[in-house]
């Protein structure tokens, strides 16, 4: 059975501070792989691997002043605490700087700003 995280009993926090009003939050980690071949055939035999990144997505309603104060290079730590009744995980993003911001306002709605992020390292703990 699948493991489902409820974003209401869900929390982020930003260098140890509540961030409020998180609609979401998402990540990809990705590693550059190559693939080694014998000579003379055309199928893999092994693969290295190389660069690490992830890159992640936090969606706040209407802006986050916490985020909004990050500037340049500036480092911090965002941890996602996931849960749902008494399954918990905690993801920890390390050495983050933000890359991007990007903000939308639709008719009948409400303001929501979509921080991009990258980070050193992500840990899972469940």
């Amino acid at each position: 059975m699948p493991t489902v995280f409820a974003a209401t009993e869900s929390s982020v926090l930003v260098d140890g501070q509540p961030v409020e009003g998180v609609q979401g939050i998402d990540y990809r980690m990705r590693r550059a792989r190559n693939n080694i071949y014998a000579l003379g055939s055309t199928e893999r035999i092994g693969v290295t691997s190389g660069a690490y990144e992830v890159e992640g997505r936090l969606r706040v309603a209407s802006a986050s002043v916490a985020l909004d104060a990050l500037e340049g290079e500036q480092l911090f730590q965002i941890v996602a605490n996931l849960r749902h009744g008494d399954t918990t995980t905690t993801v920890t993003f390390d050495e983050c700087f933000i890359t991007d911001k990007a903000f939308d306002l639709s008719v009948g709605g409400h303001g929501q700003a979509v921080y991009g992020f990258s980070a050193a390292r992500v840990r899972e703990e469940h």
